[in-house]
Parts: structure tokens; sequence; C-alpha cells
């Protein structure tokens, strides 16, 4: 196997196309973030990097307060304009037709056409170099009701969730495996009835 030898860069791929909102309900706004991550289950944590010249940068820093909404393949377009067009400039919620609704615990609004959003006070800023990465806390996770099944488990595989990966998006496509499936005991085949 012949492998390339690169300069060090970020190659960690696939990562989310998240739509972080901001602001507030009377003037609200979305950055698209790629660098985003789970970094503590108990409490939950979630961080954010954003470059400091940003709009939402400054959004983000004056309140403490994030929103962090999961893309489907059906926001795809409205998550990469997003991340091109500067809030300084244009209201993306008005512009791309999407729904602010209110949070339950932070002012910023969620966007009501993602699936999954989680509500995020900053408890720590971590300037880094060309961004500052956001620690925060989850204070709420909003999730739609169609999605959780009758047992209360949230149904991912129905969320048509989005990935970025090199500069490019994709729709997550089919399963391939579950958490502790390469160690799970397979269940013995029970022998046919006999009549």
């Amino acid at each position: 196997m012949s492998k390339l030898i690169w300069k060090p860069g970020n190659l960690i791929a696939p990562v989310p196309a998240a739509m972080v909102s901001c602001g507030t309900m009377e003037k609200p706004n979305i950055i698209t973030i790629a660098w985003t991550g789970n970094v503590s289950s108990s409490p939950a944590k979630v961080s954010i990097s954003v470059r400091p010249e940003r709009y939402s940068y400054g959004l983000i820093k004056e309140s403490g307060e994030f929103v962090l909404n999961l893309t489907t393949a059906a926001l795809v377009r409205a998550a990469d304009f997003c991340g091109v067009r500067s809030g300084r400039e244009v209201d993306k919620f008005a512009q791309l037709g999407l729904t602010p609704l209110p949070a339950r615990e932070v002012a910023c609004p969620l966007v009501g056409e993602s699936p999954v959003n989680l509500e995020c006070r900053v408890c720590d800023v971590i300037p880094l170099g060309s961004h500052d990465l956001f620690l925060a806390d989850v204070l709420a996770v909003h999730v739609e009701e169609e999605l959780v099944d009758d047992h209360g488990r949230l149904r991912m595989d129905q969320c048509h969730l989005a990935a970025y990966a090199h500069g490019e998006y994709f729709a997550l496509g089919k399963k391939v495996g579950s958490f502790g499936f390469s160690v799970r005991k397979k269940r013995k085949k029970l022998p046919p009835k006999r009549k």
C-alpha cells in the first residue's frame, strides 16, 4: 500500500455541517460550523470552533449562548449559504425561509427545520490560533416527536443527516453497524419445531 505524505492539515472526515444559531429572536443569525463535537457526556458538553473575525463570533462571545442545529440533506443548501454569507449583510433566516423557534434555556432561536437542536451555554473560550474553541454545556435538547419510536428511542436513521468531508457535502446512508455490535454475542438459532 503506497501513501503520499502531505503537510499537516485538518483532514478528519466526515464532520457535521452543523447550523449554529446565535443572536436573539429579534435579530437571529446562523453560522455553519464543521469543527464541532461532543467533549463530555456527563455533564453533557460540546464544542464549536469559530474564527474571531466572523460575525457570529461576537454574538456568541457576548451572549455566551448558541444552539447547535443538526443539518439534514434537505438543509444542505441552507447550511452552505450560512457558511459563506455574513450575518452582517443578510438576515439568513429570512433569506432562506427558515423558521426561528424560541428556545427554552437560551435567548437565541432554534432552526425549526432541524430535527435535533441542542441549546448551549458557553463555559470556556480557548484561543487556539486561527479559531477560538467555545466549550459549552448542553442545557436542553429538542427532538422532532416523529423521530422517537414507541420505546422512546431517537431514530437517527430517520433524520436524513448530512456530513461534510473535504469541501463536499454527503447525505448519510445505509446503517452498517451499531455501538458494540463487534463484540455482541450472536443469538443461537433454535432448531425448527417438530410437528
